[in-house]
C-alpha cells in the first residue's frame, strides 16, 4: 500500500507537473546519474581545424566525423562523467596515424595538448591511439580509465585524414548500483535546493568505484617537461591498484585520489545513506582502514597505497565512520566483530590527553589545513564527539567497562576547551592556546559535538561564523584564503543545531549554488575547494588543474537537508528509534524519504508562514520515536486511529506507521 506521503503527492499539483504519478523513484527527473552505462557526448563544445560532421558523434548511432590534418573537436557530456573511452575509426590515409584524447572536468583546462592533472604537479598527457593500424575499435587498457571529466577532446596532430565513426564512454562509477534507483529522495519548493541535494548524491556516485580501479600513485616524482608544460608520462594515471576488498567502495574523489580517506567519509557516508543507500561501499572502505590498524590502535590517515602517516583527526574520523555505519545499517554483528579494534582506537586517541584535560596533538596531518597541533579545538571537539558516540555503542553491545572513564574524560575535555580556548569577545573558539585565529573547522565541530556549554553559546558561534561569509561562501581561515566545502558541510550542521535553519539554507544557496552554477565547474558535481575570491585555486595545492571537481567531502547539503530540513533523524540502529524534527527555514513545501533495512522513513509537509497546513510522516511498523514541531498545537493521528497530542510542540512514544497532524 502506498504511504500516506505518496498518496498525498498525487494531489499536490505544485509537485506533480514534472512527475509521472507511476514513477518508480520519486522526483527521478532530478537524478543526474545516466540511464545507461554506454555514453555518447551531449554536444560539440568547440572545433579547431578542419573537421566535418563532428556532431555525428553525439548520436548514439554514431556517424562519420572526418579529421583532416591537424585538428581537434572538444565534446561536452553535459555533466561530469567517468569511465573508459572507445573510438571506432575507419581507414586512415596513413599507417602512422594517431588520434589522441584529452580530458578535463573544468572548461578552464580544455586543451588538445594535455589533460587536467591527477598528480601533484603539471598536467597529464593525452591518451594516444595508433589508429593507422587499421579500421576498427580502439580502447585503452582499463588502467587508463579516466576518473572524471565533463569535456573530452579528440585530437589529430598530423597531416593524415582520419574518419571517426563512434566515440563512446563506458560509465564505470558506482559499479554495483542501479544508477537511478535511489532509495531516498528530497523535494521542496526551492528548485536550487533540490538540485543541490541531487548533485551531492551524484557526486558520491562518481566517487564510488570498482576497488580494482584505485589510483596506483605511480606519478609521484615522475615528471617530464615539454613546451613549457610539465607533463607526467601517460603512465602517471594508472587506475589499477586494488584498494579494498569487495566489488565497490567509496573513495574521496572521482578523478583523484581514488583512495579511501576517512575524513571524507564523515560527510559522504551520511549523504550516501539518505540518497542511494549504498552502505556496502561504505563498509568495504571502512574494512580496508581497519585492516591497516597498528598494534597500538592507531588507524591510518588514508587507505593503501598511500604511505603510512599519523593523523589524529583522521584516526577519529574512522571511528566516526564505524558509528555512522552502525546507525544506518543496524548491523550489530559487524560492529561486534570490530569492537575490540574500536576500543583500541579510542584508547589510542585518549593517550594524547594531558594534564590540561585536552588532547595535545603532535601530528600535523589533517584535511590540508595549516597549523594542526597543540591543544587544537578541532581535534578536541572531534574527540569529544567520538566519546559520546563510543558510550552509545558500548551500551548497544553491553560492553560498558570503559564508559565511566570515557564519560569523565569527555567532561574534562568540555570543561578545559571552554576554559582555555573560548574567546568571549569574538564569540568563537581559538584554534589553540598560541594563536588568535578562530577556525571554521573547530567552531563548527564544537557545535556539532555539543562541546558548547549552552544553546546561547552555540547560537553565538553560528552568528559569528555567518558574519564572516564572503560572496562565494564561508571561509576556512585555517587553510588560508580558502572556501572548504568539506568544513562547510560541518558548518551547515552547526547552523541547524543552533536552530538557525535560515543560515544553513542561505549558505547552501550561496556556496553550493555557486559551485553548481559557475560555468568553470561541472554544474553537476561539487568541487574539492576553491579560493575566497571565487577563483578555482585551492590554497593547499600549487597545481590548480589538480583540484577534484567531484569530491565526496563536499556533499554535506544532501544529508543536512534530509536530516534537518525534513527532520528525519535515526536515533537507533537502522532507525529502530527515530525523531521527526523538521527545521524548514523558509522552505514552504518539503517531501523527503530514506530507506534502511527496517523499511521506509518519509516526511511531507506544507506550510504557510509558521503554520503547517499539512504535515504527515511514515516510519516502519517495528520502530518507535518522537516528533518535535516547535510552537505547534494539535494532535497526531495514526492511520490505524491512534492519537497523540502535541505538548509544547512535542510528542513521544509514537509507534511506527503513518501519522498525520491535525490542528486544534
Amino acid at each position: 500500500m502506498l504511504s500516506f506521503t505518496f498518496a498525498l503527492m498525487r494531489f499536490v499539483t505544485l509537485f506533480l507537473a514534472p512527475l509521472a504519478t507511476a514513477a518508480r523513484v520519486p522526483y527521478e527527473h532530478y537524478i543526474l546519474a545516466p540511464a545507461s552505462r554506454d555514453l555518447v557526448p551531449a554536444s560539440v563544445h568547440h572545433v579547431n581545424g578542419s573537421v566535418t560532421n563532428a556532431k555525428a558523434l553525439t548520436r548514439s548511432s554514431g556517424g562519420n566525423a572526418t579529421f583532416y590534418g591537424v585538428s581537434s573537436v572538444t565534446y561536452d557530456f553535459g555533466k561530469n562523467v567517468e569511465g573508459l573511452v572507445s573510438l571506432e575509426v575507419g581507414s586512415a590515409s596513413s599507417s602512422s596515424a594517431f588520434l589522441g584524447v584529452t580530458f578535463t572536468e573544468s572548461s578552464l583546462y580544455i586543451s588538445s595538448e594535455a589533460c587536467d592533472a591527477t598528480a601533484d604537479a603539471g598536467l597529464d598527457a593525452p591518451l594516444w591511439f595508433p589508429v593507422g593500424q587499421g579500421a576498427g575499435k580502439y580502447t585503452p587498457e582499463v588502467k587508463h580509465l579516466r576518473g572524471a571529466f565533463r569535456y573530452l577532446t579528440v585530437v589529430s596532430n598530423t597531416s593524415t585524414t582520419i574518419p571517426l565513426h563512434s566515440l563512446r564512454v563506458n560509465f564505470t562509477a558506482a559499479p554495483m548500483q542501479d544508477l537511478r534507483d535511489y532509495s531516498g529522495w528530497f523535494h521542496s519548493d526551492d528548485q536550487l535546493i533540490n538540485q543541490i541535494w541531487y548533485a551531492g548524491a551524484y557526486t558520491n556516485q562518481l566517487c564510488t568505484i570498482n576497488p580494482a580501479r584505485g589510483d596506483a600513485l605511480v606519478a609521484l616524482g615522475r615528471i617530464s617537461s615539454a613546451d613549457n608544460i610539465s607533463l607526467p608520462q601517460t603512465d602517471a594515471w594508472w587506475n589499477n591498484y586494488i584498494i579494498t576488498n569487495g566489488s565497490s567502495t567509496i573513495t574521496d574523489g572521482a578523478k583523484r585520489d581514488r583512495l579511501v580517506w576517512p575524513g571524507d567519509m564523515s560527510i559522504a557516508l551520511e549523504s550516501i545513506a539518505v540518497s542511494t543507500g549504498d552502505l556496502y561501499s561504505i563498509q568495504m572502505a571502512l574494512d580496508s582502514l581497519l585492516a591497516l590498524q597498528q598494534p597500538d590502535g592507531r588507524l591510518p590517515y588514508a587507505g593503501k597505497p598511500f604511505s603510512d602517516t599519523v593523523s589524529y583527526t583522521y584516526h577519529l574520523h574512522s571511528l566516526i565512520g564505524m558509528s555512522y555505519l552502525y546507525r544506518f545499517s543496524g548491523d550489530q554483528s559487524w560492529l561486534s566483530t570490530h569492537w575490540s579494534q574500536y576500543v583500541r582506537g579510542v584508547e589510542w586517541a585518549l593517550s594524547s590527553v594531558d594534564s590540561t584535560g585536552l588532547a595535545n596533538i603532535t601530528a600535523s596531518a589533517d584535511w590540508l589545513r595549516f597549523g594542526m597541533g597543540g591543544h587544537n579545538i578541532e581535534a578536541n571537539a572531534i574527540l569529544y564527539f567520538v566519546l559520546q558516540e563510543a558510550q552509545q555503542l558500548a551500551q548497544a553491545l553491553n560492553h560498558t567497562s570503559f564508559t565511566a572513564v570515557w564519560s569523565r574524560t569527555a567532561a574534562s575535555i568540555k570543561s578545559a576547551a571552554n576554559k582555555l580556548l573560548w574567546d568571549d569577545e569574538a564569540g568563537l573558539y581559538r584554534d589553540n592556546q598560541t594563536t588568535t585565529m578562530h577556525p571554521q573547522d573547530g567552531n563548527s565541530w564544537a557545535v556539532k559535538a555539543n562541546l558548547t556549554l549552552s544553546d546561547e553559546q552555540s547560537l553565538t558561534i553560528s552568528k559569528a561564523l555567518r558574519s564572516r561569509w564572503g560572496p562565494y561562501g564561508a571561509p576556512a581561515p585555517e587553510a588560508g584564503a580558502t572556501v572548504s566545502p568539506f568544513i562547510g558541510g560541518f558548518e551547515l550542521q552547526a547552523h541547524y543545531l543552533a536552530d538557525q535553519a535560515g543560515a544553513a539554507l542561505d549558505l547552501m544557496r550561496l556556496q553550493w549554488g555557486f559551485m553548481l552554477q559557475d560555468p568553470r565547474m561541472t554544474q553537476s558535481t561539487f568541487i574539492e575547494g576553491y579560493s575566497t575570491d571565487g577563483s578555482l585555486h585551492y590554497a593547499p595545492y600549487t597545481n590548480d588543474p589538480r583540484i577534484s571537481h567531484a569530491h565526496g567531502w563536499s556533499t554535506g547539503p544532501t544529508s543536512a537537508l534530509t536530516t534537518y530540513a525534513a527532520g528525519i533523524q535515526l536515533t537507533g540502529p537502522a532507525g529502530a528509534t527515530w525523531r521527526i524534527a523538521p527545521q524548514p527555514g523558509n522552505l514552504t513545501v518539503v517531501d523527503a524519504g530514506l530507506s534502511t533495512s527496517r523499511g521506509l522513513f518519509s516526511v511531507f509537509f506544507r506550510r504557510s508562514g509558521s503554520d503547517y497546513s499539512h504535515f504527515s510522516f511514515s516510519t516502519p511498523r517495528s520502530t518507535t520515536g518522537s516528533v518535535l514541531l516547535p510552537g505547534v498545537q494539535g494532535t497526531l493521528v495514526s492511520q490505524d486511529g491512534q492519537r497523540k497530542s502535541l505538548v509544547n510542540g512535542a510528542a513521544s512514544g509514537l509507534c511506527g506507521g503513518t501519522w498525520e497532524f491535525r490542528s486544534s
